[in-house]
């Protein structure tokens, strides 16, 4: 099985980190890596789980092995390896910055129980 799905973002906001101020210049922080990482599961996940659920990070194995500074243009993707017992998705995934690989590893996420959808405001 093997299917992905892309998301491409910008490096900005609550992805960057200057270890507090310990770095010239704000990069793309580990955890915004690993969040963008998760979106492009997630929503990969969408089209495997039954309707009235949804799917929660489960395992994260990542390897964070190039920066990117402030406003660089990024592509996350998430490759969909395997459905194992109907509630377990594990993905390849990885960050890249053109053809340069920043981030590398695997993703597992587990089908549970959705959320109702909001009620309608008066």
């Amino acid at each position: 099985m093997t299917e992905v799905h892309e998301h491409a973002f910008v490096v900005q906001g609550a992805l960057v980190t200057d270890v507090v101020g310990t770095l010239p210049a704000p990069v793309l922080s580990t955890p915004g890596l690993i969040a963008m990482m998760e979106r492009a599961a997630q929503v990969l996940a969408t089209h495997h789980i039954p309707p009235g659920t949804t799917t929660v990070g489960f395992e994260v194995c990542i390897r964070h092995v190039a920066g990117a500074p402030a406003g660089a243009h990024c592509v996350a993707r998430a490759t969909l390896r395997e459905i194992a017992d109907g509630r377990k998705l594990r993905f390849d995934v990885e960050v890249l910055e053109g053809d340069r690989t920043l981030g590398v590893g695997t993703h597992e996420r587990r089908v549970v129980p959705g959320a109702a959808p909001p009620a309608s405001l008066p």
